[in-house]
């Protein structure tokens, strides 16, 4: 089982802030027959803040679920095997849970549990974005420990350390170890995020959301295409349409975002 499903709705915690309270006021006008009575109530509305409990809640509600989702993304994309041995369907400790299955099933826990406790969907996929890209770029090393989601067969691989070059010789073979290139790529991004992030009135609400779609899409479409187990359709890998779906979506999501006047930056 890849260890990144659970790191990935784990380490979330750590990037994770309080927002700002915003105020908003409204007045009410009594009348009456004769005179006009203008009463001004001030009326204060908070946003709520995303506090500490209500990420721990949505990481208890998101985390179970991402795993099932991340097994049901596998049995369907791998749906001729499982049709023919149904009882394999469950028996995820041999193998066969997929990240895009749990970042979509996240996503959509994500998006209900922010409506229910009235919080800015796109405030917390921005908050949360640095946290998921350092999990992914550690869970990739469960994937060194297990010997999977690897490359081709390679000469040799005298440019990495000894422990790595050990454990990518499988089946009699060095392997391109696509595992430390996702790990790298993730956390180039997660130093950019923090870096970028920084800047007061640089980001709007959204665009870290944004990058990180158009930023990991682009490095799995390019790392995926260099495995050698991956889930295929239509003639491509499956991660590839889905990387190039994120690709597009980040893009029109920038544009958006930054082309929609009133929407505040950080």
């Amino acid at each position: 089982m890849r260890t990144n499903i659970l790191l990935l709705f784990v380490l979330p915690i750590i990037a994770f802030s309080c927002k700002t309270k915003s105020e908003v006021i409204y007045f009410k006008t009594v009348g009456t027959n004769n005179n006009t009575e203008i009463s001004s109530e001030k009326i204060i509305s908070y946003e709520p803040k995303i506090i500490p409990d209500d990420i721990l809640d949505f990481i208890l509600i998101a985390f179970p679920l991402a795993i099932v989702g991340a097994r049901i993304y596998y049995v369907i994309f791998d749906w001729g095997y499982y049709a023919k041995n149904p009882g394999e369907i469950f028996a995820i400790w041999h193998g066969g849970i997929a990240i895009y299955g749990g970042l979509i099933t996240g996503a959509i826990v994500l998006y209900f549990f922010s409506q229910r406790k009235l919080i800015n969907t796109l405030d917390f996929l921005d908050i949360a974005v640095p946290g998921v890209m350092i999990a992914q770029s550690l869970g990739r090393w469960g994937n060194f420990f297990n010997q999977e989601a690897y490359g081709a067969v390679v000469k040799s691989l005298n440019y990495l350390p000894s422990f790595i070059r050990n454990q990518m010789y499988i089946d009699g073979h060095y392997r391109q170890p696509t595992f430390l290139y996702e790990s790298v790529w993730n956390l180039l991004g997660f130093a950019l995020v923090m870096i970028v992030r920084r800047k007061e009135n640089f980001l709007k609400r959204g665009e870290i959301t944004g990058f990180y779609l158009i930023w990991y899409g682009m490095g799995r479409m390019v790392i995926e295409g260099m495995r050698t187990d991956s889930l295929m359709f239509a003639g491509l890998r499956v991660s590839q349409w889905l990387s190039a779906v994120l690709v597009v979506a980040g893009i029109i999501l920038v544009i958006y975002q930054r082309r929609k006047k009133d929407t505040p930056y950080y």
